[in-house]
């Protein structure tokens, strides 16, 4: 029961605050809270767990029953512009890419 979003642009940095609110939590109860949380990750992070969640359900697993065991964030290196500085220098811009694992688990209980 897995899924992977291999390149959304934003940094991990950000995404991270949104998935340690999810860690632990049961399917349903971690998309409920992602979708009213204000922020630009909780979204695509939504769409992977219920990814996850229907990738379990192919398998045979009851979705009622899964929690997400382990969601991780990591870079997915950067898209790198040059910003024009004086005196015809040139500053980078890093735009930096996250690369997210979603790992659902059936609950221990």
């Amino acid at each position: 029961m897995k899924a992977e979003l291999t390149s959304h642009n934003q940094s991990p940095r950000k995404v991270r605050l949104v998935t340690e609110l999810v860690k632990g939590k049961k399917v349903a109860d971690a998309i409920a809270a992602l979708s009213f949380l204000p922020k630009r990750a909780s979204m695509p992070i939504k769409k992977l767990i219920e990814s996850a969640a229907a990738n379990a359900k192919n398998l045979g697993e009851d979705v009622e029953t899964l929690r997400v065991q382990n969601i991780t964030v990591d870079s997915a290196g950067m898209i790198v512009r040059m910003m024009p500085r004086a005196m015809g220098r040139g500053a980078p811009i890093r735009h930096r890419k996250s690369r997210i694992k979603v790992q659902l688990s059936a609950d221990a209980k």
